[in-house]
């Protein structure tokens, strides 16, 4: 499996040890796949319009942060 290593605010780390506390996930590794993989399924559902529809041309993923910008994550 590839390895990523993000940099993410300390008040998510302090959610996602809290959730591994309490038992809803093994590990900080099991948490942070499934609440990725969780997000990534959210985004599919209710992600960006098609390029007909919004008209840009792009993914939409410039536009919402995704790259960097305006955004606390980095990948």
């Amino acid at each position: 499996m590839p390895k990523v290593e993000i940099t993410i605010p300390e008040h998510l780390e302090m959610q996602i040890a809290q959730m591994v506390e309490r038992g809803e996930f093994v590990n900080r590794e099991e948490a942070i796949e499934d609440l990725l993989s969780t997000g990534i399924k959210a985004y599919k559902t209710s992600g960006p319009m098609d390029e007909d529809e919004t008209g840009t041309g792009g993914t939409g993923l410039e536009d919402d942060g995704m790259m960097g910008h305006d955004d606390e994550y980095v990948f």
